[in-house]
């Protein structure tokens, strides 16, 4: 086999939450450079124009497709109008919401943001997703997780807990589908130089420096487009015997 073919994803349909920015922005565009044809999603359609833009200048195909994934019943109603303008072959469950608090700190509104976008977004798209990807004998679904989920710290309590319980589903779901072709794992990166954390890092630079350089074996922050080549992976033929496990990008912890 050719890197080509198990790399390549000519002919599938991808659908990649939260890629207006950050880690989806760069993993849409990397599945769009392997031939997928990807649907980008954000709360609104403003905020992937400049990723539709630079995909297509590329040479690539994107759309775009809005959606509030706090609101009832916004996955299910997100797969299912991804889903009329192509199958969806592959699902990057990557948006999500994060309050840094600490649980006295920590209040219900704040739990429900979490709990909503990060679980119950997340059961409603597969409810819809898991079923047709079965139907075709063929489908990828990559979350988006977090080292919280496994080395959780006081300050993401709400955060870490729910990033458990999403790598949790989808291990189960794993199991449920692995005889259908339908593979499901979780990419969890660590501390990530996005948006996220743009007002830490701008306020001050040296603190943030020199917290990065403690906090991995390689002393920084990951870049969004370090998470490619994994999600690529668990996204394509080349991950045809893997399901219901973590691949961690932390920089070694």
């Amino acid at each position: 086999m050719t890197p080509a073919s198990l790399f390549g994803l000519r002919g599938r349909t991808a659908l990649v939450t939260g890629s207006g920015r950050g880690i989806g922005a760069a993993i849409a565009k990397g599945l769009a450079g392997a031939g997928a044809h990807v649907v980008l999603h954000d709360v609104d359609t403003r905020h992937t124009d400049a990723v539709r833009d630079c995909i297509l200048a590329s040479g690539g195909q994107a759309m775009q497709i809005s959606g509030d994934l706090a609101l009832p019943d916004a996955g299910a109603d997100l797969m299912r109008r991804a889903g009329a303008v192509a199958p969806i072959d592959i699902l990057v469950i990557n948006a999500s919401a994060q309050v840094n608090a600490e649980l006295a700190d920590l209040t219900e509104s704040d739990l429900d943001l979490q709990l909503a976008v990060n679980l119950r977004s997340t059961l409603g798209m597969l409810q819809v997703a898991l079923p047709a990807m079965a139907q075709r004998n063929w489908g990828r679904v990559v979350s988006i997780g977090s080292v919280n989920q496994a080395r959780p710290k006081a300050v993401v309590t709400a955060y870490a807990a729910t990033k458990a319980a999403q790598h949790n589903i989808i291990q189960s779901q794993a199991r449920e589908y692995a005889r259908h072709n339908v593979l499901l794992n979780t990419l969890a990166p660590g501390l990530v130089d996005t948006d996220r954390n743009a007002a830490r890092r701008n306020a001050d630079p040296e603190a943030w420096n020199a917290y990065t350089r403690t906090l991995n074996w390689m002393g920084r922050a990951g870049r969004p487009e370090e998470m490619v080549g994994a999600a690529l992976f668990l996204a394509s033929d080349a991950c045809s015997f893997m399901t219901g496990e973590t691949i961690f990008l932390t920089g070694g912890f």
